[in-house]
């Protein structure tokens, strides 16, 4: 019985003072890397988000899941490629275990989260004894 193959992750960090052109090159590179010698899954740009913590002064970074399968060659052939591109602040390659769930669709929470306050419901306040 033949396994299948490992979906695996690739989380971009990309540089938000870099121009879009550059931008939107390197998401295009790395998604015609995956496509030669692996399969493309789901893509998500969650666009620009801040930052856990400082990166080169950076306060914030665009947001790029590009979820893949495709051989140890592929994943090599990526690190040393995102290793030295300008633009690229941080990526990271995760291999997905089987039952996974769905990658979350962070602009529909970003949406959510923005409602104003009143909108919430009320809270019933305890009764004076």
């Amino acid at each position: 019985m033949a396994d299948t193959a490992p979906t695996y992750d690739l989380m971009l960090l990309l540089d938000p003072k870099a121009d879009d052109a550059t931008r939107a090159k390197i998401r295009e590179d790395a998604r015609a890397m995956i496509s030669a010698s692996g399969t493309l899954g789901e893509t998500r740009e969650y666009g620009r988000r801040p930052l856990a913590f400082e990166i080169g002064h950076d306060k914030e970074a665009d947001y790029d899941l590009l979820q893949f399968q495709g051989p140890r060659e592929l994943l090599e052939q990526l690190q040393r490629t995102l290793k030295i591109t300008d633009g690229v602040l941080r990526f990271r390659i995760i291999k997905l275990r089987d039952g996974t769930p769905a990658a979350p669709d962070l602009r529909q929470s970003a949406q959510v989260s923005e409602q104003p306050a009143d909108a919430a419901e009320p809270v019933a306040e305890p009764a004076a004894s």
